[in-house]
């Protein structure tokens, strides 16, 4: 399947958006539902990434080395089915801005995401990260399908 989009990084010539994808995993079960997602469209390239939230002035959620051992799982999960997948681990108190810092950091052709759901007070209360991903991205942002429509 070949995705292409115009760049204006790459003097506007067609590029494949599949060729370097940066997928954003939170959890051991989320990075495993999110490239059995992507594993259909074979990418050429996939970047893991996780996000390390930090407090900046307030306590973090979690302990920073917790949050890393996470992180590992995570990218242990996406390796059973991409086993030459990198990994980049990210740390920041805005997710987004995270995500699209490290888009550039790798050089990632696309993110690929696949929504953790939730009611309309959770997206409320998160500021609704997948509408601030999908409007402000520099590049392709591709929505992955949920096979779970349950959640």
């Amino acid at each position: 399947m070949l995705l292409q989009c115009m760049s204006s990084s790459h003097n506007d010539t067609p590029t494949d958006i599949l060729e370097h994808v940066l997928l954003p995993v939170a959890t051991e079960d989320d990075a495993l539902a999110t490239v059995t997602a992507l594993e259909p469209y074979e990418p050429e390239q996939v970047t893991a990434l996780h996000v390390v939230e930090k407090g900046e002035g307030v306590p973090d959620k979690t302990p920073v080395a917790q949050s890393e051992e996470v992180a590992a799982e995570s990218y242990a999960a996406v390796r059973t089915v991409f086993p030459d997948a990198d990994d980049h681990t990210a740390y920041s108190r805005n997710v987004v801005e995270a995500i699209f810092h490290a888009a550039d950091e790798v050089g990632a052709s696309a993110i690929a995401y696949r929504s953790r759901g939730g009611g309309r007070l959770m997206q409320f209360l998160s500021g609704d990260l997948s509408l601030k991903l999908v409007t402000n991205a520099a590049i392709p942002v591709i929505a992955l399908p949920r096979a779970d429509s349950d959640e």
